[in-house]
């Protein structure tokens, strides 16, 4: 359970600093810029918005990495308890069979 949860904890953070390269990134080069642009543009009639949605607070850092961080956080306890759960099975069903035997020689 140890070991799995170290597991997960390193890639909740791989995750989050990959999600936040990626976005800076993208805001950098005006991805998120040029997409708001473009839906206000097709929400748009007679210069008077249609829709009451705001495009801009769905590229926002904080809720982007805050999404993040809670997919993280449910698979870092997943992992940790789908792995336990794995482990305690296949330590079961060794005891019950008799597991695998592995011998190594030597090639003359």
């Amino acid at each position: 359970m140890k070991f799995s949860f170290v597991v997960a904890l390193v890639c909740f953070v791989v995750l989050f600093v990959a999600v936040a390269v990626l976005y800076m990134v993208l805001n950098s080069l005006g991805v998120f810029d040029n997409i708001i642009q473009t839906v206000n543009q097709l929400t748009m009639a007679d210069g008077k918005s249609t829709s009451d949605i705001d495009v801009a607070s769905w590229f926002e850092p904080v809720r982007i990495l805050g999404y993040t961080a809670l997919i993280g956080a449910v698979n870092v306890v997943l992992i940790t308890a789908l792995s336990t759960l794995g482990a305690v099975i296949y330590n079961i069903s060794s005891d019950l069979v008799g597991g695998i035997e592995v011998t190594f020689s030597e090639a003359e």
